[in-house]
C-alpha cells in the first residue's frame, strides 16, 4: 500500500467544494466546463493538415471518444474510458485488491486510474501522430502536435473530474452529448440538405424520391431516438415496505436498461481503440507480416505531405469492428443507400491466413460477426459494471437493509431480499445489454446521422441528466432528504 499512498499524494486532484452546491451553482459550473470543452473542440491543433482528414471514417471514433480529430480535443475521453476498463479488469482479477466501498481506498483507486489515464493520453498522442491518424502539415510539426494533443487530453481528464465534483453529471456524458449534437446539426446542414437540393436540381421523375432519400440518415437517427426513449421507460417495480413505519411503502424500480448505455460505450471504445492501436501493423514486413495481416490488414495511402495514412480493411480485427473501407464508410459517402446496400451484400474483405493464402469474407459475414461480438462484449461489460458499481443484487439488498426497507410478505433479511433481486437484476442486465448492442449495431450499419450509436448514447445521457436534475430539485426543496437517500 506504500506505493499507492505515494501515487495518491503525487497526482493533482480537483478539490471538492467546501459546502454543498446549489442547483444553480452546478448549472453555472456545467456551463463553464462545457464552454472550455467546446473552445478546445473548435480549435485546430497547430501543425495538423485538416484538409486530408477523412471525416466519414472518423465520425464514429469521434463520437464514442467525444473527440474531433485534428483539433485540440483529438484524443477526447479515450484515456478516461480505457483506463477505467483496464483498472476494473485488474481489480476484478485481484491484482489490485481495494475495497471500493471504503472512501479512502476508493480514492486510491481513482488516483491510480487518473495516472493510467494520463499515461494512456501521452501514448495515444504519440500513436495518433505517428500512424497518420492525425495528418501533419509537415513532419517537422511532429513534436508540437504531440505536445498539444497530450496537454489537451490531460485537461479533458481534469475537466471530467471537475464536472463530477461541481457539475450536474459526469464530464464524459456531457462531452459525448455535446459532440453528437454538433455532429447532427453539422451533418444535416453540410451534407443532407445539400444532397437533397442537388437531387431536386437534377430534375427528372426521381428528383423528389432522391431528395427524400437523402434524409435517410436523419430518419434513422430519429427512429433510434424514439426506440431508445421507449426502452428507458420500461421497468420492473418491486414493492417495498418501510419496517419502522407501518403502512409506509414504496417501489424499487429496476429499469430494462439497468446499466444504461455504458456497456456499448465500453465495448465500442475497446474495438475502435484496437483498430487505432494496431495500425502500426500496417507496415509489418518479413516473417511477421502474415500474422500481422491476419490480425489486422490496413490499406496504406500516401498523404500530400509525404506521410501515409492507414485504413483498416481486413483481418480479424476488421471483422469484429464497425469499420468499412473507403468510400463505403457511410451511405452518404457514396451517393445514397442503393450503392451502400449493394456493397454490403456483394463485396468481400480479405482475411490473410498465417500459414499462407487469403480467405475472402463476404461483408454480410462481417456484419454478423461484428454484431455478435458487440453483443458478447456488451454482456460482459454490463455484468462487470453491475458488480463494480454497487448495483449487484447483494449490494442493493444491503442498501435496502441499511435504510430499513424490505419486501412485503418476506422476513427482513438481506439474504432473502438478495434472492428476490436475483430473479430480476441478472436477467435484466443481460437483456438490456443485448438490446443496446443490437440497437447500436442497427444504427451504425444504417449510417444514421451523428452516428446512430451517438444518438443512442445521447438519449441515455439526457435521460440520466433529467433524473439527476429532478433529484437536485427535490433535494433543494427537502434538504434533509439527501442524507436519508445516501
Amino acid at each position: 500500500m506504500g506505493i499507492l499512498d505515494i501515487i495518491t499524494r503525487a497526482i493533482p486532484h480537483i478539490k471538492k467544494p467546501e459546502k454543498p452546491l446549489t442547483f444553480r451553482d452546478k448549472l453555472k459550473w456545467t456551463a463553464i466546463i462545457m464552454t472550455v470543452y467546446f473552445i478546445m473542440f473548435s480549435t485546430p491543433a497547430y501543425g495538423v493538415n485538416l484538409s486530408t482528414l477523412n471525416e466519414p471514417v472518423l465520425q464514429l471514433i469521434n463520437i464514442i471518444f467525444a473527440a474531433r480529430t485534428g483539433t485540440l480535443i483529438t484524443v477526447g475521453i479515450g484515456p478516461i474510458v480505457l483506463s477505467s476498463i483496464v483498472l476494473q479488469l485488474i481489480q476484478g482479477t485481484g491484482l489490485i485488491n481495494l475495497d471500493l466501498s471504503d472512501p479512502e481506498q476508493k480514492g486510491k483507486f481513482q488516483s491510480i486510474q487518473k495516472l493510467s489515464a494520463i499515461v494512456i493520453a501521452l501514448a495515444e498522442s504519440v500513436i495518433f501522430t505517428t500512424t497518420g491518424y492525425v495528418p501533419l502539415a509537415s513532419p517537422s510539426y511532429f513534436g508540437i502536435v504531440v505536445f498539444q494533443l497530450a496537454i489537451s487530453a490531460i485537461i479533458v481528464i481534469y475537466l471530467d473530474e471537475m464536472m463530477v465534483k461541481y457539475g450536474l453529471t459526469s464530464g464524459i456524458n456531457l462531452f459525448i452529448a455535446g459532440g453528437v449534437a454538433y455532429s447532427v446539426i453539422a451533418g444535416t446542414v453540410s451534407i443532407l440538405i445539400p444532397d437533397a437540393m442537388g437531387a431536386i436540381a437534377a430534375g427528372g421523375a426521381s428528383a423528389l424520391p432522391n431528395a427524400i432519400l437523402a434524409f435517410g440518415p436523419l430518419f434513422f437517427a430519429i427512429i433510434v431516438m424514439l426506440i431508445s426513449i421507449y426502452a428507458y421507460d420500461i421497468k420492473v417495480e418491486i414493492p417495498l415496505a418501510f419496517s419502522q413505519l407501518r403502512g409506509v411503502g414504496g417501489r424499487l424500480p429496476i429499469p430494462f436498461l439497468y446499466v444504461s448505455v455504458l456497456p456499448v460505450i465500453l465495448a465500442t471504445s475497446l474495438t475502435i481503440s484496437m483498430s487505432v492501436w494496431f495500425s502500426f501493423l500496417a507496415h509489418a514486413t518479413g516473417p511477421l507480416a502474415s500474422l500481422a495481416h491476419f490480425i489486422a490488414y490496413y490499406q496504406v495511402t500516401p498523404t500530400p505531405t509525404g506521410g501515409t495514412s492507414s485504413n483498416l480493411v481486413g483481418g480479424v480485427l476488421y471483422l469484429i469492428s464497425p469499420n468499412f473501407p473507403l468510400p463505403y464508410s457511410s451511405p452518404y459517402g457514396i451517393g445514397g443507400y442503393p450503392q451502400y446496400v449493394s456493397f454490403l451484400l456483394t463485396s468481400t474483405s480479405s482475411l490473410y491466413l498465417p500459414w499462407g493464402g487469403v480467405l475472402f469474407v463476404p461483408e454480410w459475414i462481417h456484419i454478423i460477426t461484428y454484431t455478435l461480438m458487440l453483443i458478447l462484449l456488451c454482456i460482459i461489460f454490463g455484468k462487470f459494471w453491475v458488480e463494480m458499481t454497487g448495483q449487484s443484487p447483494k449490494h442493493v439488498a444491503n442498501q435496502l437493509q441499511e435504510i430499513g426497507w424490505q419486501v412485503p410478505g418476506f422476513r427482513r433479511d438481506p439474504r432473502i431480499t438478495e434472492n428476490i433481486l436475483n430473479k430480476y437484476i441478472p436477467s435484466i442486465t443481460v437483456l438490456g445489454s443485448i438490446f443496446v448492442a443490437l440497437l447500436a449495431a442497427l444504427a451504425t450499419l444504417t449510417g444514421a446521422i451523428g452516428s446512430g450509436m451517438g444518438i443512442l448514447l445521447t438519449v441515455g445521457i439526457m435521460y440520466m441528466l433529467y433524473q439527476q436534475v429532478e433529484r437536485e430539485n427535490m433535494l433543494e426543496g427537502m434538504p434533509g432528504l439527501d442524507s436519508f437517500l445516501s
